[in-house]
């Protein structure tokens, strides 16, 4: 198959492959959302046969992104720069608008307020939570409270670790922190991020991680007790 999002000629620099279920694929929803990212974005993105490997994955794994033909529909980046930024889009405004203004035959099909049901199996992190919180405090602990150990040593501005644990999306906010504002101007993640442009070098000092850091943060984050902020949280993404 190996359709391209849209007939321009975008950057080779800016460009992933994503495969799907023949089921997602069929419904025509992927055709009709892709090439409006591409436009905004200038990135090319080729559609490659189910089963066959690709950067980035519809199906069971990674952020949940919409709901749809009985199933909600998860996106596996798998480290791809280009591809979570595709992540990001769809989560927001009007990424969401996108999904949900597409019709078959008149009739709404995908919904972007995906519906979190309880008898769901938690998914648990096994990286070390110890670690974690030393990573933690030591580079997130200079504009976030982790926790108790730095609650007077932040920046006031910026949610607390807690408070980040109570929104619906904390688990995709924490794992693709690095391609979420400000993150990307300071942060690298060995084998993930690109290099800094040298002529645009980080404005502060660099916050250096690997992917085990990041397995370790979410150990640790996920034993950390929403703040009870008195009534449930008010957001641009319900």
């Amino acid at each position: 198959m190996a359709l391209p999002a849209a007939a321009q000629d975008f950057p080779k620099n800016k460009a992933f492959t994503m495969t799907a279920p023949a089921a997602l694929i069929e419904s025509g929803l992927l055709s009709y959302i892709m090439p409006r990212f591409s436009l905004k974005t200038q990135t090319r993105i080729t559609l490659v046969d189910p089963g066959v490997a690709a950067d980035a994955a519809f199906g069971d794994v990674g952020s949940a992104a919409f709901e749809g033909l009985d199933q909600v529909w998860h996106l596996d980046t798998k480290g791809d720069p280009d591809a979570q930024a595709f992540a990001k889009w769809l989560l927001s405004d009007v990424g969401r608008t996108t999904v949900d203004s597409y019709r078959i035959n008149g009739t709404q099909t995908f919904t972007s307020r995906i519906e979190i049901k309880e008898e769901g199996v938690a998914v648990t992190y096994d990286g070390d939570a110890l670690r974690g919180e030393e990573v933690s405090l030591s580079y997130c602990g200079r504009c976030h409270v982790v926790n108790e150990k730095n609650r007077m040593n932040s920046i006031g501005s910026t949610p607390s670790f807690a408070v980040l644990r109570t929104f619906s999306d904390w688990e995709y906010r924490f794992q693709a922190f690095y391609a979420l504002n400000p993150h990307p101007a300071f942060t690298q993640i060995a084998d993930v991020t690109a290099p800094f442009d040298p002529t645009r070098p980080s404005p502060i000092q660099a916050l250096e991680m690997t992917l085990d850091d990041l397995d370790n943060i979410m150990a640790f984050v996920q034993g950390i007790a929403p703040a009870d902020l008195g009534r449930p949280v008010q957001t641009l993404h319900p």
